[in-house]
């Protein structure tokens, strides 16, 4: 039973586990003609409140930003290029 348990724990999808590298996010396999422009979805976080400071596709097909949401926190953000849906979610802490 250990050995099943193990195996079958071995063979989860990488997106299971916890300590994926973010550069792993998978946003979407939406063709990219489908996507927001970058101005469209800068002008969307705008909108929101957010200042984006970084801006930059992943190789997961995503729009990262670093920047400040309306709360003025610090934040990285993972988002959807086709619907602008955030993917994950990170308040950065300030350094010590």
């Amino acid at each position: 039973m250990l050995a099943l348990l193990l195996a079958l724990t071995l063979a989860a999808p990488a997106t299971a586990r916890a300590d994926i590298p973010h550069a792993d996010i998978q946003c979407t396999d939406a063709a990219r003609s489908t996507w927001l422009t970058q101005s469209q979805f800068r002008a969307q976080m705008k909108a929101q409140g957010f200042q984006i400071t970084k801006f930059k596709v992943t190789a997961g097909n995503c729009y990262e930003i670093y920047g400040f949401d309306a709360q003025r926190r610090k934040v990285e953000i993972y988002h959807d290029p086709v619907s602008g849906r955030s993917m994950k979610v990170e308040q950065v802490r300030p350094r010590s």
